[in-house]
């Protein structure tokens, strides 16, 4: 049995997951079960070619909204909020308060994507 060890912990987006899951069907041929339900989820959810989530990751961080991490970016990228409670109910998981300006800020920047 292996024994593997974690180098780096980072959040991922889904299209980021469903990246690395088509890398190992490719090194592996045929996936495993769970990574085949990965798959599934990650193919009818994540709907965002890597091209343009790499361009809204950009326009979150230009924002320069100091109270952001990286995992609320992932969550802003695989949600895509339409709306400022949109965002809310994205970011309700963390103990985060954003002013109405910056929900705005954020708000535009995805739908500028979309």
């Amino acid at each position: 049995m292996t024994n593997p060890q974690h180098i780096e912990a980072k959040p991922m987006t889904l299209v980021d997951v469903k990246d690395a899951l088509e890398e190992m069907q490719k090194r592996d041929s045929e996936l495993n079960f769970r990574s085949n339900k990965a798959k599934e989820y990650v193919d009818h959810f994540a709907t965002m070619s890597a091209q343009k989530k790499e361009e809204l990751l950009k326009k979150l961080q230009n924002l320069n909204l100091t109270r952001l991490r990286e995992e609320h970016f992932t969550k802003i990228i695989d949600f895509l909020p339409k709306t400022a409670n949109e965002l809310k109910v994205v970011l309700q998981a963390y103990p985060l308060s954003l002013p109405k300006k910056d929900q705005d800020s954020i708000v535009a920047a995805v739908a500028e994507i979309l």
